[in-house]
């Protein structure tokens, strides 16, 4: 190969990656939307305020629903640690302007990825044990509770990734100014959310502004993930 061809090569593996990169940010945010839908099927699903009997009659009675939720975080934290370390490279391969922020994206992003691991463990601890009871024992209890404890404390790592990839792109110029602000803006709300972990496992309404944060979220994806894969930016 020429040493002409070399740096049409390079462009095009740059532009290749962040193709990649993008239909990654598009299917993380899909698979998150299916993850929670699936829940609108059938009767409604429990929230943490909801009593502990009605909880256990929900997950005894739709597992089916619960498996394709869960079964779909086999998906998502490989495309959400795909997303945050290909941006990396991105922004290190754009200069490095932004590198700081895209660090922390892998972090949090990467500490996301481990608490969800647990939510979504304790969930299926929750099917499991839900199975053949006739009432909720104290173990039964405390699964569940520790799924709501382990969801409360993902909010502030969404965020910190939230905001860490947000600033990233837009310090390394692949979004525009407003990204910027929607992601701080929602991740600050998910950091919000998240401190008041303690209420949220309780059943406290505070947990909506979480999913604001969320929703701002996965728009931000989508927007972000649609540039790359147009190659703007």
């Amino acid at each position: 190969m020429s040493e002409a061809a070399t740096p049409a090569v390079a462009a095009g593996n740059r532009v290749s990656t962040t193709r990649i990169v993008g239909a990654a940010a598009v299917a993380l945010a899909a698979s998150v939307v299916v993850q929670n839908a699936v829940f609108f099927v059938g009767p409604e699903a429990p929230t943490y305020a909801t009593p502990l009997g009605e909880v256990l009659a929900y997950h005894a009675e739709n597992r089916g629903v619960v498996a394709v939720s869960v079964g779909l975080e086999a998906v998502i934290l490989p495309l959400l640690l795909l997303f945050v370390t290909g941006l990396h490279g991105l922004v290190q391969r754009r200069g490095g302007a932004g590198a700081d922020w895209s660090r922390l994206a892998v972090a949090a992003g990467a500490t996301l990825a481990a608490v969800s691991a647990l939510v979504i463990a304790t969930h299926i601890a929750v099917v499991l044990a839900a199975d053949g009871l006739a009432e909720p024992t104290p173990a039964f209890e405390m699964v569940w509770q520790l799924h709501a404890a382990a969801f409360a404390l993902a909010l502030p790592a969404l965020g910190a990734t939230f905001i860490g990839a947000a600033l990233a792109t837009h310090a390394s110029g692949l979004t525009r100014p407003w990204q910027r602000l929607l992601g701080v803006a929602g991740g600050s709300l998910l950091i919000l959310a998240g401190a008041g972990n303690l209420a949220i496992a309780d059943g406290s309404p505070l947990l909506f502004v979480g999913l604001l944060g969320l929703a701002a979220w996965l728009v931000w994806l989508v927007v972000t993930g649609l540039r790359l894969i147009r190659g703007q930016g």
